[in-house]
């Protein structure tokens, strides 16, 4: 298992305008990118456990701090924070490192990302792998709409939209708090609280069920935020709608292979019609929450090197 000492040294790489922290392994297997796309409220650290193994397996590891994280950029304006710029700045990468194309994994967040990335810039994803959250059809509502309609304004992406600033206000000031709250595992079957959920996790005392990881590993992330505080990450959220709008016109089905990876004890649901958009998906689901790939380390890199395998992607080592 890597520790926050083993955990690679970081290039500042400028893309579309930004910089990005970006980590590397295998950097010798130039040619055969894979880029991991990390979530909220998370790190490129979150894929600490993939990293070896993928370099080993003949992959070059790129691993960003996507704008908004980290020591990359964090833009002010909230509109610089939508699909447009954070799907270019992956593809800014790519340019970077002077690759056509790479597979791509995502998870929460960065499985939303990747999963429009590839909509957006077919040509430029050969693979996807993404973990937790499924494809987002684009339904004739925009999705803050919709979750408003459905959830209620205390849900965390709608008050995100609705009260900004809010919500980071109190995330910041319990940063500490928060992530080990947020960060667990093998949780106790409970009826919601009232109020926002974030907020709740931010203030509560004594956390719910096991931690997911060390108090080294968890500190990582705690540093990280105490640095940048959460409201360029939570403007991904605030993007949603003006995503919705920019997807309006783009052929919704994604053609390449992928791979999605649920969490038996995920709060995010499968989608039950995935294959109507992505007809060469294949589904495995693993014993574990939402925390997937730091969850069940070795299992969730076995199943990504065993599909990749399957399809023929892997380099020869």
């Amino acid at each position: 298992m890597t520790t926050p000492t083993e955990f690679p040294e970081p290039t500042m790489i400028a893309v579309n305008g930004v910089e990005l922290e970006v980590f590397e392994a295998g950097r010798e297997h130039l040619g055969n990118p894979i880029v991991l796309c990390h979530g909220w409220p998370e790190h490129a650290y979150s894929w600490r456990h993939q990293m070896p193994a993928l370099a080993a397996a003949g992959y070059h590891v790129i691993v960003p701090n996507q704008r908004g994280y980290g020591n990359s950029s964090r833009p002010d304006d909230v509109t610089e924070y939508d699909i447009e710029h954070l799907s270019g700045d992956l593809v800014g990468l790519l340019d970077h490192f002077g690759y056509d194309d790479a597979v791509f994994v995502g998870h929460d967040w960065g499985a939303m990302v990747v999963w429009w990335l590839t909509l957006l810039h077919p040509s430029r994803v050969s693979r996807l792998v993404n973990l937790s959250v499924p494809y987002q059809p684009r339904g004739e509502q925009p999705w803050i709409e919709w979750m408003d309609a459905v959830f209620g304004g205390d849900f965390y992406f709608v008050h995100f939209n609705r009260q900004p600033g809010v919500a980071d206000a109190v995330m910041d000031e319990h940063a500490p708090r928060f992530l080990r709250n947020l960060y667990r595992k093998n949780l106790p079957h409970v009826a919601p609280e009232p109020g926002m959920m974030m907020i709740n996790l931010a203030r509560a005392e004594s956390p719910a069920g096991e931690p997911i990881m060390s108090d080294d590993d968890l500190a990582v992330f705690v540093s990280a935020f105490e640095s940048t505080g959460f409201t360029s990450s939570v403007n991904w959220y605030r993007n949603l709608d003006r995503n919705w709008h920019l997807l309006a016109d783009v052929d919704p089905i994604i053609r390449q292979p992928a791979l999605m990876i649920h969490g038996a004890h995920d709060m995010v649901a499968p989608l039950e019609n995935l294959s109507d958009f992505v007809p060469d998906a294949d589904v495995i689901t693993l014993d574990c929450g939402h925390w997937i790939q730091q969850e069940q380390p070795d299992e969730t890199t076995r199943a990504i090197l065993t599909w990749l395998d399957a399809q023929g992607a892997s380099a020869a080592t």
